[in-house]
């Protein structure tokens, strides 16, 4: 079992009422992990010390190369310690140790983007207002940013987050999910080696009651970025109008991958497995409904069910394993009655379905329901598990309606051969990311963040420092001024 302490103003500290929080390996079911259970005191300590920190004005002036040097140092010990960081989340998060190797790359990467944009932080300027005036705009660091990150990616999330923060020149307090907070902790070590000041970075570990509830609705927290469900989004949404503070959201899916009939099947097929059994279906971005034109359904789901039916379920540490553990006993039952409800109301159970048995652990087998309809509640309601519905249409009109049909706006896929039709249901289709012919594929470069319900703002992509910005308009007069009289 590893302990760790929490991160304020520099320092390691125990909950401020002495209580802890123990994690279970959702692979093994052995104590793994013991960190603080925060407080409202706590909170107010970490917010206290990242306001300090801003206040004082050494981070949030410190010149874009500086900043982009240090940044550039953390991305190499998180690479250097990646190892470590790795074996962490698998113990903590139950995804296979391959994946989480992966992830260590991916956020690394992430500090490297944003080293880059910390020097390409403009305003503007104008020019045609008249010959005595001129007038420019500044993008100001918002201040003191509170980031909630989820249980299924904990550092790759807060790598999505906090070095964009930190180059806008803000100071932050970091609270990660009680069941994955090893990692974030971890973190703040290395952020201090890479020379971070004290103050600018802390975290608070701990519920999200009191510990993210305190943060969303602090007076002196002036942001509130927050990757997790939707139901959790809106709670935090209303609990930050007390100041009305800036409020950015990342939240659930129900992505649609619709594949024609002119398809390259195979590709279709991996793209569909990728996407529906990566990180054991935990995942926002998961392919949790594959749309099949009528005419290719049939082998589409054949060929699925093939496929999928060699991804090896089970221990998390081992390099076989592409499917590892449920994230706790609760998530272990929502995902089974989900699929016990689609049969219910008259999908057809093609593979899995079922508990993988072992002697310790919690995995379930990947999944395929055909013939769902999209009035069922398993083609409209997130399950966050290894479980993946096909529904069948017709044309091109119907698989529109059914893709757009939801709540939910964050990806969806397009498999065709045809540039026309790619390009047509792109443009029509209500999600923030469109894949033509792929899926699940990610770039620093590139926005990422839904539409309806999927959330507010955007992460990533060359604007995403800015999402950590206030406008300032500053206009200027020369010569004499005429008096208003």
């Amino acid at each position: 079992m590893k302990e760790l302490k929490m991160w304020i103003a520099g320092e390691r500290v125990e909950s401020s009422d002495g209580a802890w929080i123990e994690r279970q390996s959702p692979g093994s079911g052995e104590l793994v992990t013991r960190i603080p259970s925060g407080t409202l005191v706590d909170v107010n300590a970490a917010v206290t010390a990242a306001r300090l920190a801003y206040d004082a004005g050494n981070w949030a002036y410190l010149s874009g190369s500086e900043k982009a040097d240090i940044f550039l140092k953390v991305a190499a010990l998180i690479i250097e310690r990646s190892d470590e960081l790795a074996e962490l989340e698998v113990i903590e998060s139950g995804k296979v140790i391959s994946q989480a190797r992966d992830e260590m790359s991916w956020a690394a990467g992430l500090w490297k983007y944003a080293a880059s944009l910390s020097q390409h932080l403009y305003g503007d300027s104008c020019n045609t207002l008249g010959e005595s005036k001129l007038a420019m705009t500044l993008r100001d660091p918002i201040g003191v940013v509170a980031i909630i990150t989820p249980w299924n990616f904990p550092l790759l999330v807060l790598s999505q987050k906090l070095p964009f923060a930190l180059a806008a020149g803000c100071t932050c307090v970091i609270k990660p999910s009680e069941l994955t907070s090893a990692t974030s902790l971890i973190l703040c070590d290395i952020l201090k080696e890479a020379g971070v000041p004290d103050g600018v970075v802390n975290v608070v570990t701990g519920y999200g009651d009191p510990v993210g509830k305190g943060l969303s609705e602090h007076p002196d927290v002036d942001m509130i970025t927050f990757t997790g469900s939707t139901a959790v989004g809106k709670e935090i949404v209303s609990a930050s109008a007390g100041n009305l503070k800036k409020v950015s959201l990342e939240l659930g899916g129900k992505n649609p991958i619709i594949i024609f009939n002119d398809a390259e099947i195979d590709a279709a097929v991996d793209a569909a497995k990728l996407g529906a059994f990566f990180n054991q279906g935990e995942c926002c971005n998961a392919s949790s409904r594959i749309l099949v034109q009528a005419g290719i359904a049939d082998q589409f789901v054949a060929k699925l069910k093939e496929v999928s039916s060699t991804l090896v379920v089970g221990d998390p540490m081992s390099e076989n394993s592409k499917l590892g553990a449920i994230i706790n006993q609760t998530q272990h039952e929502e995902i089974l009655s989900s699929i016990q409800d689609g049969v219910d109301s008259g999908a057809e159970l093609v593979l899995g379905g079922v508990p993988f048995e072992t002697e310790k652990g919690r995995f379930i087998m990947p999944t395929i329901l055909d013939h769902v309809s999209a009035d069922m509640k398993v083609a409209t309601a997130e399950i966050f598990g290894p479980v993946v519905c096909v529904l069948r249409f017709e044309d091109a009109e119907e698989a529109l309606r059914i893709a757009n049909g939801t709540d939910y706006g964050l990806s969806a896929g397009v498999f065709t051969r045809s540039y026309e039709t790619a390009i047509n249901m792109s443009r029509r289709l209500e999600a923030g990311t469109v894949w033509i012919n792929t899926w699940l594929e990610g770039h620093n470069e590139l926005s990422f963040g839904g539409y309806k319900q999927s959330g507010l703002g955007r992460e990533l992509g060359q604007h995403a420092v800015e999402e950590f910005t206030e406008t300032k308009t500053i206009q200027f007069h020369t010569g004499n001024r005429q008096s208003w009289w």
